[in-house]
């Protein structure tokens, strides 16, 4: 089954719509449309479908090489429940517009609109009333409608029923309003440029459906517009004659690398070496020493930093050694064998003043004798 269908170039009419629909509406549809025989539609030809339990909508702005031109686009659905396909051929016919020139357009960006709802008859014609209203023109047709998404914007979140935008440019063949005029205020391009609402006199004639973006909107006045047409030279489409072609010669000059190695290796290397020697003789050959450091050190410092030496040195050596006596402050009160009470090493009439700080443990005959270190001299 084929239908024809007629649309205008771009200078009139655009997106030229056509709704696509399963008769079993509980059934998902999968709609295929392409150009007769290509695998894709034309580059002007736009589809889109949100979900298989919800209608295409092919649309789209005819370009000037397409007119006259008859389209044949082969669109095929697929029944994924019941598996039945069917195949209906569309044709387009592209009309010229110049005898109906709009030179005045501009475009919207409406941000509470999806592509799909703006492509509904109703509301296509909802804004192209309120655009006359504002505009008041003789004539006015939608020239292209447009995705945000082709534009290059960000696909919503899934929250508070956001939607993509739409772009929608219309055409008239009168000046532009005041009311549009005022979106080029300076006042309103700094208020855009702050990331702030314009004040714009003709918004609420709009608020009540459509919520513009009015520091998107583009007013495009093609009477001023001088178009300065390039001569272009066609030439004759044959190179002009160079002679017979030589590739290069086999024979080329061997050349030697044993040099250019050479230089390769020994220019690093030398620049290691010489910061290998600057580092060593920072490290080794720029020591002070220990006698500087001893006389500049006051001697009471060094006394008690000799003490702690040696009695680390001590500890070491005990803990190395457990065979030896425990300390007399870790001795028990009482015999371990007879259970018998300790005589103490002194009476207490023992004169303790010259006692030394450690006890000597020889006299005990349970423990053994600790090593005693002799002092030189």
């Amino acid at each position: 089954m084929m239908d024809t269908v007629s649309a205008m170039s771009p200078a009139a009419l655009s997106s030229s719509t056509l709704l696509l629909t399963g008769e079993l509406s509980n059934d998902p549809i999968t709609f295929n449309t392409n150009l007769m025989g290509y695998p894709d539609r034309p580059g002007w030809l736009r589809y889109i479908q949100r979900t298989p339990y919800s209608d295409g909508v092919l649309y789209g702005s005819p370009t000037f090489e397409s007119v006259g031109k008859p389209t044949v686009i082969e669109i095929t659905a697929y029944n994924r429940r019941t598996f039945e396909t069917a195949r209906h051929n569309l044709i387009l016919n592209i009309m010229s517009a110049e005898d109906f020139p709009l030179p005045y357009q501009a475009e919207f960006f409406i941000k509470n609109m999806n592509v799909e709802e703006m492509l509904a008859s109703e509301i296509l014609g909802d804004f192209l009333g309120a655009v006359k209203n504002v505009w008041q023109p003789e004539r006015l047709n939608a020239i292209n409608i447009t995705s945000a998404l082709d534009r290059g914007g960000r696909v919503p979140l899934p929250i508070n029923d956001m939607k993509e935008g739409v772009y929608v440019m219309v055409g008239a063949d009168v000046p532009f309003s005041s009311c549009l005029k005022e979106v080029e205020n300076p006042q309103n391009q700094l208020r855009c440029s702050q990331e702030m609402e314009p004040a714009i006199s003709c918004d609420k004639k709009f608020r009540a459906q459509f919520n513009i973006d009015w520091c998107k909107i583009s007013l495009v006045d093609k009477t001023k517009q001088v178009l300065f047409a390039q001569e272009v030279v066609h030439g004759e489409g044959i190179l002009p004659d160079a002679g017979e072609y030589r590739p290069p010669s086999e024979a080329l000059k061997s050349r030697d690398y044993y040099a250019d190695f050479l230089i390769t290796l020994a220019v690093p290397s030398a620049v290691a070496i010489v910061l290998f020697a600057i580092l060593g003789y920072i490290m080794c050959c720029r020591r002070e020493g220990m006698e500087k450091r001893n006389m500049q050190t006051p001697d009471i410092q060094l006394v008690h930093h000799s003490a702690i030496q040696k009695s680390t040195k001590e500890l070491r050596d005990m803990s190395n050694n457990r065979e030896i006596a425990w300390p007399l402050s870790t001795l028990p009160v009482f015999h371990p064998v007879t259970g018998e009470m300790v005589p103490p090493l002194h009476t207490d009439n023992y004169d303790n003043t010259n006692m030394p700080l450690m006890q000597t443990q020889q006299t005990m005959p349970h423990q053994t004798q600790i090593p005693q270190q002799q002092n030189a001299g």
